[in-house]
């Protein structure tokens, strides 16, 4: 049985939101697993274990049966990977296990388009396909996902809070045992009840100490189960937001973690000790009404600490990170241009721009610490100051016979405990206001992405294109980048685009994949509309080759696969040979085994360029659309370019490719100029090369300036 594991880089990628679901937290010290079934998107779902549950065994695919729905029909199942959390409680071990099914999956309809062109079901991109990404349940969105996953952390929290009204009666017990040894073991000098009362006293100690292991086990595996339930749906709308924005959205993974290490953190579980104060506080009441009057005004001073904390410190706090995250994006932006800024002598420059973004950030931090030391040097004024008031006036109602010392002293430790969750709380604002804003980027970003909807499984397409009156003005500048573009493309056509640069060559070329949507206007593949396809079926549909040809830190045959793990190795061998590409695979001494870089190494331009468009050719996609392929070849990577246009048109594919270069204009059937973001001309290859040819001559001809 081959194995795959579905948390590495060659995964299928995240296509929506996650669903998860927790069982049986109060048994939590009790489990051995984690288990994650169903997909990375919102039909996921995480059951906990029972310690000593035996390992679920892959089940193997059912029978097709024709007469079911689509919904209902049988899935490929990469039976999805199985995180375990074995060991003591002191040490939890982390362990993925992944499992396939041994037998094939079976698809409804065409099963989605295979690795082996039309028709296929190696990959289908959703009821049909192979990859566990595919599998869905029904229409979901990322609103819904936060909703559940507020509602199930929520729920989850209030089983710990319940714990910690527990945990926190037991330690009366301590105060209790002081007060009788102070008042009845000293003065009846006897031993059978000091022995007696010391036992209930460790019996009780025992209990809140083993209490307050579980309730933490308890936050740990809540701190797991937000990041189960949101990692997913976080991933794949920052991957979608930054079709039309920054990368800054992927760095909510990171606001993630500190939701997660908040949870799991002393802070969280001092805030939830504090609705036990008035616990204590009335142990205070019974033993004398003039030491409650203390301990209650005492808790309103510190609660008003509090609140002053929390208005005084909150915008410095914001400021400070809202800096820090433009340092981190500077930093960023360093490290994408390391070869650039070290070439060109501009350290300095990058290391200025960093500084100052980083100066702002440490500026409001110290301002909001020091507001925050402030206001914690006086919560812990008033706390010690309410421990003297107490053994002051106690020894005061002491004398006058009203209590005795014992009293005295359990009152003073008594209302320790009360005001020690006030005093905690105030200390570790800093932390909760973080995980605040955290919260706030990830719902943020989860409530503004487009809903993640299940989409009908069309027939896998043919290759048509048709682009219908196409109008994009992108935000903020509003400036229009393309005007009215239409044309259309029958499967097997193949149409090189040319204009001048900045002319909107390049964004019409990600219009057509659907990295971005048009203003106005449609784009379609076999007469749908691109945003009507199931995003798996469509991108398996396409190849794409962008001018920025950016690679995964892997070995080639990973790249040109498209990091799937499903596939046969002979539909790799057909992609290179689309391209060309065998012989240059060939030179290098592991072949296709060798592991790329994240920079690329060991691959210059040109042959990161020829890899891309190996990876675009994977599959036999019908519609495949190449930005620039030749920018980075010399004469041998442009012949080999020629001849994989020849084999695509061979094999049925809809090609279309932005270029400028007469070698590539004629290899092509049709030719469109742009100009200014409209179409110039459209035609024929033959009736469009002696226009560009011409207007070029022109070009040439005209006087230069001196």
């Amino acid at each position: 049985m081959s194995e795959k594991n579905e948390a590495s880089p060659s995964a299928a990628p995240l296509a929506g939101p996650a669903s998860v679901r927790m069982v049986g937290l109060p048994q939590a010290v009790g489990l051995a697993a984690v288990k994650v079934e169903g997909t990375a998107n919102a039909n996921s779902r995480i059951s906990l274990v029972p310690a000593g549950a035996p390992a679920s065994l892959p089940q193997p695919a059912a029978p097709h049966d024709p007469t079911l729905p689509q919904e209902t029909a049988p899935q490929s199942r990469a039976e999805h990977s199985e995180a375990r959390i074995d060991g003591q409680p002191a040490s939890d071990v982390v362990t993925l296990r992944p499992k396939v099914d041994s037998q094939p999956p079976k698809t409804a309809l065409e099963g989605g388009r295979g690795s082996k062109g039309p028709g296929g079901g190696g990959g289908g991109g959703g009821s049909g396909g192979g990859t566990p990404i595919e599998q869905r349940l029904g229409d979901r969105d990322f609103k819904q996902v936060l909703g559940a996953g507020l509602g199930g952390t929520r729920h989850n929290l209030t089983v710990v809070a319940l714990f910690s009204i527990v945990v926190n009666t037991l330690v009366l017990a301590v105060p209790i045992y002081l007060f009788q040894m102070s008042d009845r073991v000293l003065t009846s000098r006897s031993v059978d009840t000091l022995v007696m009362l010391s036992v209930i006293v460790m019996v009780a100690i025992g209990a809140h100490v083993l209490l307050d292991m579980v309730r933490r086990f308890m936050l740990m595996r809540v701190a797991v189960d937000v990041e189960t339930r949101l990692g997913g749906p976080v991933l794949a709308a920052a991957a979608k937001a930054a079709q039309t924005g920054s990368s800054r959205e992927f760095q909510t993974l990171a606001d993630l973690q500190q939701i997660r290490s908040f949870l799991t953190g002393p802070v969280i579980l001092t805030m939830l000790d504090a609705p036990t104060a008035p616990i204590y506080l009335l142990a205070v009441y019974l033993i004398h009404p003039h030491l409650g009057y203390i301990v209650t005004v005492a808790s309103v001073v510190l609660f008003l600490v509090a609140y002053l904390n929390q208005q005084i410190t909150a915008a410095p706090f914001a400021r400070a990170s809202a800096f820090s995250t433009r340092a981190n994006l500077q930093s960023e932006a360093m490290s994408r241009n390391a070869q650039v800024i070290n070439a060109m002598g501009m350290i300095p420059e990058g290391v200025v721009m960093w500084g100052r973004e980083t100066a702002e950030s440490l500026k409001a931090q110290v301002s909001a610490q020091d507001r925050n030391i402030l206001m914690t040097g006086t919560s812990k004024f008033f706390r010690l100051g309410t421990q003297v008031a107490m053994l002051g006036w106690g020894a005061m109602l002491s004398l006058e016979g009203q209590l005795t010392g014992g009293m005295v002293v359990a009152s003073s430790v008594v209302a320790g405990r009360a005001l020690a969750p006030l005093e905690g709380t105030i200390e570790g604002w800093r932390s909760f206001i973080h995980a605040r804003a955290a919260y706030q980027r990830v719902k943020a970003l989860l409530q503004a992405s487009p809903l993640n909807l299940d989409r009908l499984k069309l027939p896998n397409p043919k290759g048509r294109l048709d682009v219908e009156r196409v109008l994009y003005v992108p935000p903020p500048n509003k400036k229009v980048i393309l005007n009215g573009i239409s044309f259309s493309l029958e499967p097997g056509d193949s149409l090189a685009i040319v204009g001048a640069s900045g002319c909107g060559k390049s964004t019409l070329a990600r219009m057509l994949v659907g990295s971005i949507n048009p203003t106005a206007g449609t784009v379609r593949l076999d007469r749908m509309e691109q945003r009507n396809w199931d995003p798996r079926q469509f991108g398996e549909s396409v190849g794409y080759l962008p001018q920025d040809v950016q690679l995964f830190p892997a070995s080639i045959k990973a790249n040109i696969a498209r990091m799937r793990d499903d596939v046969a190795d002979a539909d790799v061998f057909e992609a290179a040979e689309i391209a060309d590409i065998h012989e240059m695979i060939a030179q290098f001494a592991h072949g296709y085994e060798t592991q790329i870089g994240i920079d690329g190494a060991p691959l210059s331009g040109g042959q990161k360029q020829r890899l891309g468009l190996a990876r675009a050719f994977f599959g036999n996609p019908r519609l495949v659309v190449l930005d620039e392929p030749n920018s980075n070849l010399d004469a041998l990577g442009e012949a080999a370019l020629a001849r994989a246009f020849e084999r695509a048109k061979s094999r049925g594919m809809t090609v279309v490719a932005v270029t400028q270069r007469p070698a590539l204009l004629r290899s092509v059937d049709k030719i469109m100029m742009i100009k200014d973001g409209a179409v110039q001309a459209i035609g024929a290859r033959d009736e469009i090369l002696p226009m560009i040819v011409g207007q070029r001559s022109i070009d040439g001809g005209a006087p230069k300036p001196h």
